[in-house]
């Protein structure tokens, strides 16, 4: 017999999405700054999951792709998130499944990485304010 699956609530798909964003923190200060650029996709990607279950009350697709996702919800962001998590999208592979390590290090350095630990931190609360609307 197959069992259903539920959907998480969008409020649990918020839950995930501070928890991994803390996690990304915790990668930061840690010097995993790859990591840290992950965890800060998956944290906005866990979020637009829990818009697309708030709005179609159903499970969203098994794909990463935030612009994707954006459109299906129907989000309109301020041009400096819409720009941002734009340039987000296109990380989610190479730190996903990287070709070389060592370039990826280069790439991801601290000071990219910090940039894009607080323009999601600034995402997620954004995202969050449309939770409640």
């Amino acid at each position: 017999m197959m069992r259903k699956i539920k959907s998480k609530t969008p409020e649990e798909w918020f839950k995930q999405a501070v928890y991994d964003v803390d996690t990304a923190d915790a990668m930061f200060k840690s010097g995993r700054y790859i990591y840290t650029v992950f965890l800060c996709h998956l944290s906005i990607e866990k979020a637009l999951k829990g818009l697309y279950t708030l709005k179609y009350r159903d499970i969203p697709p098994k794909i990463h792709n935030l612009i994707y996702l954006t459109k299906k919800i129907g989000l309109l962001y301020p041009d400096v998130l819409k720009e941002f998590v734009t340039a987000l999208n296109r990380v989610s592979i190479p730190t996903r499944y990287p070709d070389e390590l060592k370039v990826l290090l280069v790439e991801y350095n601290k000071h990219r990485a910090s940039n894009i630990l607080r323009n999601t931190k600034r995402t997620l609360k954004w995202l969050k304010g449309r939770l409640n609307k």
